[in-house]
C-alpha cells in the first residue's frame, strides 16, 4: 500500500481488517517524517516510539497525526517555535491533545510554526523556515506551516493547527489541502498558547473534507477548563455531509472577485479569478444559487489594519508572562527588570518585538479610544454586515488567496489593490467566529490554489456539507504535493 495517499477511512479499513498494525502505520509515518525533515522542516519534535492509549473502537484509533507546537503536551517539549520557550516542557495536556489520546489517535510529533503563531509566512520559527512541499523555493504560509506541510507531504492524514487570522486556511490553500476552522468555541482552546484570545480558533488540516469532519466530531464539545467553549451540539458531522445542497445560497464579494474592480490586472490575478468563476459555475450546476454582492470597499480595506491592531494588543497582554522568570529561558542581570529585559531581547525575533511594541502602543491609555476601540468598532461593522447577508445566504465563497504561494524573499505589497482584500478577507471568519473552510480548487503554474467557504456561527455541519459537495465536483480530494491531475 502507498501509505502517504491514505485518508482516514482508507487506513481504518486496513487496520480493522488486520492487514496492517497500528505500530506499522506509525513507523511508516515516522519514516516519512524523517525522510522529509531536512528538506521541508515540518517538525520541531518527533515522537520516536509508538504509543496508543484510550479507546480501541473510534475512527481515529491508531491513526497518526501531528500537532502544532503551541499546544501543551505534558512531558513533551513545547516551544511555540520561540527561543524564549526552547526548553519548555509542560506539565499538563491541552484538551485537544487529551481528546485525541482518548480517541486512540497516535501523536507523531509537534510541528513548526511562525514564532508564537504570529505571522503568515512560516519563516520565523526558531528552528528555521518551513518550505512548501510543492516547490521548495516557495512559502507554505503560516502560522500553521509545519502542520500544513506534514499533511501535504502525506506524512500524516491530519494535523492540528491554530487559526487567528487565516493561519490554518491560508497554509492549506498554499499546500493543496483542506483547512477547517470551526465556530469560535466549538473546540476548546484550553492548553493552546494564547495569541489573540478573541480571535484564536483550533483548526484541522487534512486532505479531504470528510477527514476534517471526523476529527472535529472527536474534538468538539464543552470544556469546563475553557469558559468560551460551546456545549456539544449533539450532531455527528461525519453523518451529515452527504446531504443535498440544492437550494443553498452562496454569495461572493464583488470588490474582491470581479476583475473589473481592479485598476491593476496581472496574469496571476486573472488566472485566480478565472478559476474562481469556474468553481462558481460548478456550484450552480450542483444546485447552489451563487450571487455577487457589493460591500463598501472602505470597510473591506479596514479588515487588515483592524486585525493587526486588535491582535497585537491582545498578543502583548497574553504574552506578558514570558519574562524569563515565571516562563521562558532565564535572562541575565542584577535585577528583575534587567533579567526580564535580557530574556525578552534575546528570546524574541524582531517580528515579535515589533508586534509587542505595536500592541503596547495601542493599549496605552491615551491611544485606546483612537486605536483599539476604533478597531473593535470596525470589527463590529464587518461582522454585522456579514451577519445581515447570512440572513439571505447560507455562506460566503471566495478565492482563498490572490495568488499561488509566494517565493522566499518575495515581497507582496499588502496595500496594493491586488492584495489587500483577497489576501486578508479570511480574517472575517475570526472576527465573527464563523465556521470557515478552505479546499483546493485548481493548479496554476504547477502550484495549488483554493476557495474558501464561510458560514453562519453554529452551522459547522452546513459549512462542511457544502464544502464536501464542492470538493466532489472539483476533483482534488486526497491530493498530495506534486499531483497535477487528481
Amino acid at each position: 500500500m502507498e501509505y502517504k495517499r491514505m485518508l482516514i477511512d482508507d487506513l481504518r479499513k486496513f487496520l480493522d481488517n488486520h492487514e496492517i498494525s497500528g505500530e506499522e502505520v506509525f513507523n511508516e509515518s515516522l519514516s516519512l517524517a524523517k525522510e522529509y525533515q531536512e528538506e521541508y522542516n515540518s517538525f520541531v519534535t518527533m515522537v520516536e516510539k509508538y504509543k496508543m492509549s484510550g479507546k480501541k473502537d473510534t475512527l481515529l484509533t491508531n491513526i497518526p497525526y501531528a500537532i502544532k507546537d503551541n499546544f501543551s503536551t505534558s512531558g513533551i517539549l513545547t516551544t511555540a517555535s520561540s527561543n524564549i520557550l526552547k526548553n519548555y516542557i509542560p506539565v499538563y495536556d491541552a484538551t485537544v491533545y487529551k481528546k485525541l489520546k482518548e480517541a486512540g489517535a497516535v501523536l507523531l510529533g509537534k510541528t513548526v510554526l511562525d514564532e508564537l503563531a504570529m505571522g503568515g509566512t512560516g519563516t520565523t520559527g526558531h528552528t528555521g523556515p518551513t518550505s512548501n512541499p510543492w516547490d521548495k523555493t516557495r512559502l507554505i504560509g503560516g502560522s500553521s506551516c509545519g502542520s500544513a506541510a506534514s499533511v501535504a507531504l502525506g506524512v500524516v492524514p491530519f494535523a492540528i493547527g491554530s487559526d487567528t487570522g487565516d493561519s490554518v486556511r491560508k497554509p492549506a490553500a498554499y499546500g493543496g489541502i483542506v483547512g477547517f476552522k470551526p465556530t469560535y468555541g466549538r473546540i476548546s482552546r484550553y492548553g493552546l498558547f494564547a495569541f489573540a484570545s478573541s480571535l484564536d480558533h483550533v483548526g484541522i488540516l487534512s486532505r479531504c473534507v470528510r477527514d476534517a469532519t471526523i476529527v472535529t466530531d472527536v474534538l468538539k464539545g464543552k470544556d469546563e477548563l475553557d469558559m468560551t467553549s460551546l456545549d456539544n451540539d449533539d450532531r455527528v458531522y461525519a453523518d451529515l455531509i452527504g446531504k443535498s445542497v440544492k437550494g443553498r445560497k452562496l454569495f461572493y464579494i464583488k470588490e474582491a472577485c470581479n476583475i473589473d474592480s481592479y485598476v491593476e490586472k496581472n496574469e496571476m490575478l486573472i488566472n485566480v479569478l478565472d478559476n474562481f468563476n469556474k468553481v462558481v459555475e460548478k456550484c450552480r450546476e450542483i444546485g447552489f444559487t451563487v450571487e455577487e454582492v457589493s460591500i463598501d470597499k472602505n470597510v473591506l480595506n479596514a479588515i487588515y489594519p483592524a486585525y493587526m491592531t486588535i491582535s497585537c494588543a491582545e498578543a502583548t497582554s497574553n504574552n506578558s508572562n514570558l519574562t524569563g522568570i515565571s516562563f521562558g529561558v532565564r535572562g541575565e542581570g542584577s535585577s528583575i527588570e534587567e533579567i526580564m529585559f535580557d530574556a525578552r531581547t534575546k528570546g524574541f525575533s524582531e517580528l515579535i518585538k515589533r508586534r509587542f511594541v505595536i500592541g503596547s502602543y495601542v493599549l496605552q491609555k491615551e491611544n485606546q479610544e483612537k486605536l483599539f476601540l476604533n478597531a473593535s468598532r470596525v470589527r463590529r461593522i464587518i461582522v454585522d454586515k456579514i451577519n445581515s447577508l447570512f440572513e439571505k445566504y447560507d455562506g460566503l465563497i471566495m478565492p482563498a488567496s490572490g495568488s499561488i504561494a509566494p517565493k522566499f524573499g518575495e515581497s507582496s505589497d499588502r496595500l496594493s489593490s491586488s492584495y489587500l482584500i483577497l489576501e486578508n478577507h479570511l480574517a472575517i471568519g475570526n472576527f465573527g467566529g464563523f465556521p470557515s473552510i478552505t479546499i483546493p480548487s485548481g493548479i496554476i503554474s504547477n502550484m495549488p490554489i483554493a476557495v474558501n467557504i464561510t458560514g453562519r456561527v453554529m452551522e459547522d455541519d452546513v459549512v462542511l456539507n457544502m464544502a464536501n459537495k464542492i470538493e466532489e465536483v472539483l476533483g482534488y480530494k486526497g491530493m498530495i504535493a506534486g499531483d497535477k491531475n487528481v
